[in-house]
């Protein structure tokens, strides 16, 4: 199979020529830059990469025993079925990351098959989503204070690092 494809990087267009088997992600191939380089495609999880960066820093600022901050993952592959690996997998795949926060197995966040509690965080007043409820891409974010209220939805291009200051807010505040 040659696919071509466009992806960007920094300022500039890269055109690479994808030579695959049958893989389940383009984050599995390897492609050569025009430049004659090749790549793991791998690099160019942005989202990912800083999204479990900045999970983690606010894990290790915030999740000690005082402060008590709890980060819950739920990974999903309903989005471009970028999450194809297995529970076992996924979690292997964090530790690149040192990623600290709980870990919860794979579950659909939208649709009829949707966990239980997204269903519900997406239809709190705080939880709705634009252009409806339903969760757009990976990386959503939830807000929830110390009495389990939703207090805030992040969409995927809010960097977890910007919900720092409400966190702290909310960490001070005591539980009722």
């Amino acid at each position: 199979m040659i696919t071509r494809v466009l992806t960007r990087r920094s300022q500039n267009l890269h055109s690479v020529i994808l030579t695959g088997r049958s893989m389940s992600s383009l984050y599995y191939f390897k492609a050569t830059l025009n430049s004659g380089e090749e790549v793991s495609l791998s690099k160019y999880t942005g989202v990912t990469d800083s999204e479990y960066k900045a999970l983690q820093s606010l894990h290790e600022s915030y999740a000690n025993q005082e402060k008590g901050l709890r980060i819950l993952a739920f990974p999903c592959n309903q989005f471009g079925k970028q999450e194809p690996a297995s529970d076992a997998a996924i979690a292997e795949f964090v530790k690149k990351y040192n990623f600290q926060g709980e870990l919860f197995q794979k579950i659909e966040v939208n649709g009829k098959n949707a966990h239980p509690l997204w269903s519900w965080m997406k239809t709190t007043p705080k939880g709705k989503g634009t252009l409806g409820n339903d969760i757009k891409w990976n990386f959503t974010k939830f807000v929830v204070d110390r009495q389990g209220q939703v207090v805030e939805r992040a969409a995927t291009t809010t960097s977890s690092a910007k919900l720092a200051p409400q966190i702290e807010k909310l960490l001070q505040s005591p539980f009722e």
